[in-house]
This record gives structure tokens, sequence and C-alpha cells, in this order.
């Protein structure tokens, strides 16, 4: 990433490495499709999609990018990840993989709908 930090999911995107800039713009689209009326922003200098609450975020590294939707949509979809790069919150996907498109789906539905059904205004 460049030194100089990006406002704009735009910029971060732009600044990011050559080879991370296909896995971001594609994991973009596909959380714009699952949650388009949610904001995108840049919070803590990675790309997050907010409606008003985190519902997750995304970022690029030397060797792969990181979604990070929640601790609990991941524990939700454990064992669908047994075989992927994980944390307990951040789905690793190196650059020479392609992006898990249907697990991406389900997991940020599965936020989407969870963060909905809340009643409480905090943001995380």
């Amino acid at each position: 990433m460049s030194a100089k930090r990006a406002t704009t999911v735009d910029q971060y995107i732009e600044s990011a490495p050559s080879k991370a800039q296909p896995h971001l713009r594609k994991l973009r689209e596909l959380l714009k499709r699952v949650s388009p009326k949610a904001q995108e922003t840049i919070k803590w200098g990675n790309p997050f999609f907010v409606e008003p609450r985190f519902l997750f975020a995304y970022s690029a590294h030397k060797n792969h990018i990181s979604f990070a939707p929640s601790a609990e949509s991941m524990e939700a979809f454990r064992d669908e990840l047994a075989t992927c790069d994980t944390s307990k919150h951040f789905l690793k996907i190196r650059y020479a993989e392609p992006l898990p498109e249907i697990l991406i789906r389900k997991i940020a539905r599965h936020r989407l709908k969870a963060v909905s059904a809340r009643d409480d205004d905090n943001f995380w």
C-alpha cells in the first residue's frame, strides 16, 4: 500500500498492489450485490461496508486479501471454512487462488441478516 492513506474505496483499490486489485474489485462487487443499501467507507485505513453498523471489511496485504465479516459469522461457517486459511475474524485469500465467491456470498448474507435483526445501535 502507498504511504498516503486512501480516503475512498476507489483510492484504496488503486493504491493496492497490482496483483491484489482484481481480487479487491471482485470482492467489492460481490459485497455490493449482497448489501446494496450499505454505505462503503474507509475506516482504520480499510474499506468497510456499514448499514449503519459494521457489516464487513476487507484489506489487501503482500500475498493475500482478507475478508472480515465478524467472528460470529466466521464461526457459523466453520465447517465450510475448514480448508480455507482463516483466523477468528478473517478469511484470507491468496492472490494465486480464486475468490470462494459462493462461500463469501453465504457469509455476507448471514452477516447482513444478523445485523438487520439487532435492536441495539452499537457499531460492532
